[in-house]
């Protein structure tokens, strides 16, 4: 495994439990017995017997005096098995790289540990730098504005190092001022990570391809609408309250008087027409663009400011519930697009794997259109908590990013913060990032993001395996899974060497991706839809797919299970396998097919380097 950066636990080390809503308190060893207990499909039996079995086991977890376990999710599965996501404490300090998920049977007894770091966290030295200079080191790095230094254990790189941990917003080296993490050694004042904290669709390295090229990415806009009775059950199948006739939802708490009430209306976006909007009707004549039957799931205006602070931004309202005019001569129009993209993203992951918003926590998603003065990109923001989305710098990029495949790929990167936390081994000073976590935390956002089509499957945005297929690339495209290295923009790669380590990140995605897309189709050539697809495989030899519905859950569990901060490909091969396990048997179908993939992509148990800490 390699070095990651913990970008997730800049935010806050003890973290809800999102999946149970159990409170993220600091554990330490028990103090007797190994906490084995009886079966219990109580969250906090589950997290404490856990911690009992974690400690009691410590040659696997690589526990010490002096760490606490804070959990930060529990799964319960319905076969039997639990797993708690941990992240780490040692003496007080968080511990970056230290997260780790222990597995349990049914009975609660210990059934192993997925860890990032594969060494003990070690007593580290005490601090020569003062909190204000490493304040003030990270300022100088970042070029921007530092907050408050806090002391962590640096436990990335095989090593324990005592350091500062530095937000540092409003960064002249990041894209539209966003912010950086920058982690300074405390006894040597060393940089030793400088991370973007925003997630880019479009890296640094992708734009300036663009830029040499002379090309501009321009998406076609304007498709047609569909009818009105598509849009009102459409509508309707998407909410919570399926089953309900819009008018009569929305005359009844109108006829009682009652505000806020659930309102149905309709969006003229500009890449898929004529959309269902769930919204809420505040008044006789008005309407807020927020969805009551997702949680809340609402998108505003930043009105051009580099906002990170959701509250501020301005809410989209009507008078008569009708939003946008398909075009960018309206405000509206993009958050549209926007609010239509994230409630779609919702109710995939909600009806393919039950998981209720982007942190399974019952919380809507949030986004902001009109973000910044000419910023061609959309983000994942984690300090914001929501999405970002940019209206073009009005030369290379001329129209806001708010396609569906974005919105679903951007949205995933949440989902994978919320778990698995898959970070970048290192950045450079452009803010391009690679290694292998990033790399597979690329993929996939493009294997969810593409699944996200496929569960809209809305005419007007047919569904594929390609993603930024809308957005007008000389090349049709921006990434494809069954070929990566159709992808001459990015340079993305169709297989596996020990190269990919210092691969960027969006090129390295290849690699997962392609492993997906021959587990779920196979290999060969193919048509599905209106898409012709034509996948190799490294070793010549074929692979026969079994569809995307099991492929999808294979690699969602293993996300959710199996995967950590520091996975791999190599790990990344060994999660699925147990994910399909799992699902469907050592001996399935299914698990030979996941195994068979990854060696369709070079990733096997023979070519497993030797040593990645």
């Amino acid at each position: 495994m390699r070095r990651p950066h913990i970008r997730s636990l800049a935010v806050a080390v003890a973290v809800t439990t999102t999946a149970t809503g159990l409170a993220g308190t600091a554990l330490a060893a028990p103090a007797t017995g190994t906490g084995a207990g009886t079966a219990s499909t109580s969250p906090a039996s589950v997290v404490g017997a856990a911690v009992a079995v974690a400690f009691a086991h410590a040659s696997a977890t690589g526990l010490a005096p002096g760490d606490e376990l804070h959990a930060r999710d529990v799964l319960i599965d319905p076969e039997g098995a639990r797993h708690v996501r941990f992240i780490r404490t040692h003496r007080g300090m968080p511990v970056l790289g230290g997260d780790m998920v222990v597995h349990l049977t049914r009975n609660l007894t210990y059934a192993g540990v997925t860890r990032a770091a594969d060494h003990t966290v070690k007593t580290v030295a005490t601090a020569r730098l003062t909190a204000r200079q490493a304040e003030q080191k990270a300022a100088a790095v970042a070029k921007g504005d530092a907050g408050g230094a806090r002391l962590v254990v640096d436990a990335r790189d095989g090593s324990s190092a005592l350091a500062y941990q530095v937000r540092v917003s409003d960064s002249d080296t990041t894209e539209s001022g966003g912010s950086r993490t920058v982690v300074i050694d405390a006894v040597t004042g060393s940089v030793r990570s400088n991370a973007v904290d925003q997630d880019e669709f479009l890296s640094p390295r992708l734009l300036d391809t663009l830029r040499r090229r002379g090309e501009t990415i321009s998406p076609a806009v304007g498709t047609a609408p569909r009818s009105a009775s598509s849009i009102v059950g459409s509508s309707i199948a998407g909410s919570s309250i399926a089953g309900s006739s819009a008018s009569a939802v929305s005359s009844a708490a109108v006829t009682a008087g009652r505000y806020p009430a659930t309102a149905f209306g309709t969006g003229a976006s500009l890449f898929v027409g004529k959309v269902p909007l769930v919204t809420t009707r505040t008044a006789a004549t008005t309407y807020v663009l927020k969805d009551p039957s997702r949680w809340g799931t609402e998108t505003r205006d930043a009105k051009g400011a580099e906002l990170e602070v959701f509250g501020q931004g301005k809410q989209f309202t009507t008078t008569n519930d009708s939003w946008g005019n398909g075009a960018v001569s309206s405000r509206t129009t993009a958050a549209v697009d926007a609010q239509y993209g994230i409630t779609k993203t919702l109710d995939f992951y909600k009806k393919t794997f039950g998981r209720k918003g982007i942190e399974n926590n019952s919380k809507g998603a949030r986004a902001m259109v009109h973000f910044g003065n000419k910023v061609g990109n959309a983000f994942w923001d984690p300090y914001c908590d929501c999405m970002l989305y940019g209206d073009g710098d009005g030369t290379f990029f001329k129209k806001p990013l708010v396609v569906l495949d974005v919105t679903g790929h951007e949205l995933t990167h949440g989902v994978v913060d919320a778990t698995a936390g898959l970070e970048p081994t290192r950045y450079d000073n452009l803010g391009n990032q690679y290694g292998e976590p990033g790399s597979l935390n690329e993929s996939l956002a493009d294997v969810f993001g593409s699944n996200v089509e496929f569960s809209a499957n809305n005419a007007n945005n047919p569904p594929n395996y390609l993603i930024g297929e809308k957005l007008g690339l000389s090349q049709k495209f921006l990434r494809r899974l069954d070929k990566p290295s159709l992808d001459t923009l990015e340079q993305t790669i169709d297989y596996w060497s020990p190269a990919v380590y210092d691969t960027e990140v969006h090129a390295g995605s290849g690699v997962s991706s392609h492993a997906y897309y021959l587990l779920a189709e196979g290999s060969g050539k193919k048509t599905i839809g209106s898409v012709t697809y034509d996948s190799p495989t490294y070793d010549g030899l074929p692979v026969t797919g079994i569809g995307r519905t099991k492929a999808t859950a294979i690699y969602y569990r293993a996300l959710t299970r199996y995967m950590v901060s520091t996975t791999d490909f190599h790990d990344a091969r060994v999660a699925t396998l147990k994910a399909a396990k799992d699902l469907y048997g050592a001996d399935s179908a299914e698990y030979k097919a996941v195994d068979r993939s990854w060696a369709a992509v070079n990733v096997t148990a023979a070519n497993t380097p030797a040593a990645r800490n």
